[in-house]
């Protein structure tokens, strides 16, 4: 179990390094150099993309707090996980394909296509859309089994984790929407772009933050599974 933790605080400290490499690419005495020559929008990017890493950087010690009292949680004798529902995986799936369509849209965007822009967008959008309503499914599938919040210690841990990401992906379809309103307007083209450049990286982001919950609900490898390998449903 400690080693699978330990495993798990390195992948998320790997993935807050990398995003900050994709976010941060801007050094001091670079920019010192070039600040003056740039229009307004260009020089405002480092500052958004900081404070989206910062925020990043936030969530990462959310989520690690709750995966540190689970650990902790974990050792006591009357744990009892709870079996695993058989839809996460095809939810898994889905939030990749969203990052996917993101990433497309980000292309697109840069080489100015703003047909394929505006795909891309409602592919993620809808694809995220679909993620939500796969995990609500999963609930109540639980729900419906007779797996409460109050009924262990496991499914607590479940919903916790389950809710807390859904809740970022929530907050994410809100810039979704601001991103897909600009880009509906076609007005400033840099901005669109920026925009959707910062929600491709949150939901890459996302998605290595859920496929590190996924390995704890369902990987009895790392000796930490919330779920066992059988299906209730």
């Amino acid at each position: 179990m400690t080693i699978g933790l330990v495993f798990l605080s390195a992948l998320m400290g790997g993935v807050v390094w990398w995003l900050m490499r994709q976010t941060v690419n801007v050094q001091p005495w670079q920019a010192d150099g070039v600040l003056p020559l740039l229009p307004e929008a260009v020089v405002a990017r480092p500052a958004i993309k900081t404070a989206l890493w910062v925020f990043l950087g936030v969530a990462s010690s959310l989520f690690a707090l709750f995966i540190s009292a689970y650990a902790m949680r974990l050792g006591y004798g009357d744990w009892s996980p709870l079996p695993r529902p058989p839809l996460l995986i095809v939810n898994t799936l889905v939030l990749a394909g969203a990052s996917l369509a993101m990433q497309w849209t980000v292309h697109a965007a840069r080489r100015g296509d703003q047909q394929r822009m505006q795909k891309g967008l409602w592919a993620s959008g809808v694809l995220t859309v679909g993620f939500l309503a796969g995990q609500l499914v999963v609930w109540r599938q639980l729900d419906g089994a007779g797996y409460f919040v109050t009924s262990s210690a496991a499914t607590a841990f479940f919903y916790l984790l389950t809710a807390v990401h859904g809740a970022h992906v929530l907050g994410g379809l809100v810039a979704w929407v601001r991103a897909a309103w600009r880009a509906r307007g076609g007005s400033d083209p840099a901005r669109t772009t920026l925009a959707i450049e910062l929600c491709a990286t949150y939901w890459h982001y996302l998605l290595a933050v859920w496929i590190i919950l996924y390995a704890l609900l369902v990987s009895n490898d790392l000796g930490m599974a919330i779920c066992t390998s059988a299906t209730p449903f």
